[in-house]
């Protein structure tokens, strides 16, 4: 095991981090990385923190600020690859939406999403499901609280079922992809499923009466504790 502050980063016999195969070139590319913050003594922009469940964080950016505005860095290569977070983005979203609208839960199948999620105006709560069949997480859930002042983001890897709610007036939500968006592709949870039993109360009271759904995400299928959706590294096998 080697440490490069403040994350963990872990070898394992296959040359997997994270649950994630390394080509000999990425390999190389880590070991690099990790020799150069030593050297050079590279500060890193990030706080990243592991969640209760494994392969979810919550990502805090060091931010530079003075009377006239700030300043801070959305994403490293550099710091993310030496924290373990290999993952390569193919497309950036975002959506605006209003106090009570909750989207979700939602997935792709076939063509299964990471996430870097943040909220740039507004607060939202950003929930994570776990749908890997095999996990000791399976069919629970994590929320973090996004906040545009604060700037903090949550990475939600393939394999997991992502929604959120709107806690402000309004709020301008933007999210990282792992890989492109396939509407054909498409899955999805009830956003109140009992057994998952997502505690929106919590963070916004009156949700469950005042929820501003689609029409799409008022029908979507209960969670099936049998049911085969991902195995253990994101990949659909339902």
């Amino acid at each position: 095991m080697w440490q490069v502050s403040p994350c963990t980063i872990l070898l394992t016999d296959d040359w997997g981090i994270r649950g994630q195969k390394l080509a000999v070139g990425d390999l190389f590319e880590l070991f690099v990385t990790i020799c150069y913050s030593a050297l050079y003594g590279v500060i890193m922009s990030f706080e990243i923190i592991q969640c209760k469940i494994d392969g979810l964080y919550e990502i805090k950016p060091k931010v530079f600020g003075d009377k006239r505005g700030f300043f801070l860095e959305t994403y490293s290569e550099r710091d993310f690859f030496a924290a373990g977070l290999t993952m390569k983005f193919v497309q950036d979203n975002q959506s605006r939406s209003v106090k009570n609208v909750l989207r979700g839960l939602h997935f792709q199948k076939q063509h299964p999403q990471g996430k870097l999620v943040s909220a740039l105006e507004g607060k939202v709560y950003d929930v994570a499901v776990d749908l890997r069949v095999g996990s000791v997480t399976f069919g629970k859930y994590h929320g973090v609280v996004l906040d545009s002042e604060k700037h903090n983001m949550f990475y939600i890897p393939e394999g997991f079922a992502h929604g959120f709610c709107v806690l402000t007036d309004s709020a301008t939500f933007a999210y990282k992809c792992t890989d492109f968006y396939h509407p054909e592709d498409e899955g999805g949870l009830l956003w109140n499923d009992p057994t998952i039993g997502i505690d929106w109360e919590s963070v916004l009271p009156g949700i469950t009466q005042n929820a501003n759904l689609s029409e799409k995400d008022t029908k979507q299928p209960a969670f099936d504790v049998q049911k085969k959706y991902f195995d253990i590294h994101g990949k659909w096998i339902g």
